[in-house]
């Protein structure tokens, strides 16, 4: 028997205190659950896919303070300081894709509207409810300079 394998070698796994929030920010910018365990413990665990894109949620509850690495972290930093989640978009137009975005999440979730960066392609940023610094952009090759 085969096993399935994911899409990418890089899991993204952001520990978060709330699932309920997760599921309803994370489905309007299109992704679907793949699949979950419930917010137990430290067990919990969901896997949301949109095309390719995979993130997964830890935790759900307030045990995700009591991580041994994240216990020293105070509750009201930003979760993901300093790192931003870039997605590419590459079913849509990302104009039309940003249009759809707009109109179901809070507007205080968008850091920045769509855009033409300097290098040529186009993309926008989003907050989600944790914190955590989204970047939708177009498709390129990263590995072409």
């Amino acid at each position: 028997m085969d096993t399935p394998v994911a899409l990418t070698d890089v899991l993204v796994e952001l520990h978060v205190p709330d699932f309920t929030a997760v599921r309803e920010f994370y489905s309007k910018l299109g992704f679907e659950e793949v699949w979950s365990n419930p917010a137990q413990g430290q067990s919990g665990y969901v896997v949301m896919k949109r095309g390719t894109s995979i993130l997964s949620f830890f935790c759900g509850n307030d045990e995700v303070y009591h991580h041994p690495y994240f216990q020293s972290i105070p509750r009201t930093t930003p979760r993901g300081y300093g790192v931003e989640i870039a997605i590419h978009i590459c079913d849509e137009d990302l104009e039309i894709y940003f249009n759809s975005v707009k109109e179901r999440i809070p507007s205080e979730c968008i850091v920045q509207t769509i855009e033409t960066k300097p290098w040529g392609n186009k993309d926008f940023r989003l907050v989600d409810p944790f914190g955590f610094y989204l970047c939708f952009r177009e498709p390129n090759n990263i590995l072409v300079k």
